[in-house]
């Protein structure tokens, strides 16, 4: 769809694997990619452990699905979303998967889904298993959408006034975005450095190194040099690259 945040969204969520304090921020990030059609949350709500979710369903309008626990030690919550998944993409009405859960179980559902050419976009912490990660098109951890509205707030109006520490691994991925989307006088789009990187690691957001956006992230390298184009004084686009020791334009 051209509207990418009018995209018909499953929000399909792991009760065993996921927390109802992240729920609000969850939810406030999944409206970045698109309308949260459907909004299921699997479990066995006969067991005590799942009693905190109550009040948190019933305010953001999520539909629990009771799976009972048949036998120890198997998990029949993951097979219920999973059987709800292919069902909801055999229906054709929807755009994209976001699956809620750290367990590797969901790895091949995730693979099947992209293969039909859906997205999907997988939120779990950060012990999630690479391979789940990896079949996702972007893996968002669950940390970061725990904030409160306080420190998100703080966050936002931070203008970071020392070059925080980034490490190596984090730079040459940068480095290596912008060259591989470079035109002929070296300059990229920002946003062709953004889908570079989520192509090679479903699971980068600036925000897991303490910044909101990817340009806040890349400018703090003090590695790269930005311009901004206007050429049909409608949209404005950012380019980057690596700085030169001398610049004729």
């Amino acid at each position: 769809m051209d509207d990418k945040s009018q995209s018909r969204l499953a929000v399909l969520i792991d009760a065993d694997n996921a927390q109802s304090s992240i729920i609000a921020g969850l939810l406030d990030e999944i409206a970045q990619y698109g309308v949260a059609s459907v909004k299921r949350i699997y479990g066995d709500w006969t067991d005590t452990r799942l009693k905190g979710w109550k009040t948190t369903l019933l305010e953001h309008g999520i539909n629990p699905v009771q799976q009972f626990a048949y036998t120890t030690g198997k998990n029949a919550t993951d097979s219920a979303l999973i059987i709800d998944a292919m069902d909801l993409l055999y229906s054709e009405k929807l755009d994209g998967y976001c699956i809620v859960s750290s367990d590797s179980d969901f790895t091949r559902l995730a693979s099947r889904i992209r293969e039909a050419g859906l997205k999907v976009y997988g939120f779990g912490e950060k012990k999630t298993p690479k391979a789940f990660v990896s079949a996702c098109d972007k893996f968002i951890y669950t940390e970061i959408l725990r904030e409160t509205d306080e420190a998100s707030e703080t966050r936002e109006k931070k203008t970071p006034s020392k070059s925080q520490k980034i490490d190596l691994k984090v730079l040459n991925m940068l480095r290596h975005a912008v060259e591989d989307t470079t035109d002929e006088a070296g300059w990229s789009h920002l946003g062709s450095v953004g889908q570079n990187i989520l192509n090679k690691s479903p699971d980068f957001d600036p925000r897991n190194y303490g910044f909101k956006k990817l340009r806040d992230l890349i400018e703090n390298t003090k590695l790269f040099e930005f311009k901004e184009v206007d050429p049909l004084s409608r949209t404005q686009t950012v380019r980057v690259r690596l700085k030169r020791k001398r610049s004729y334009e």
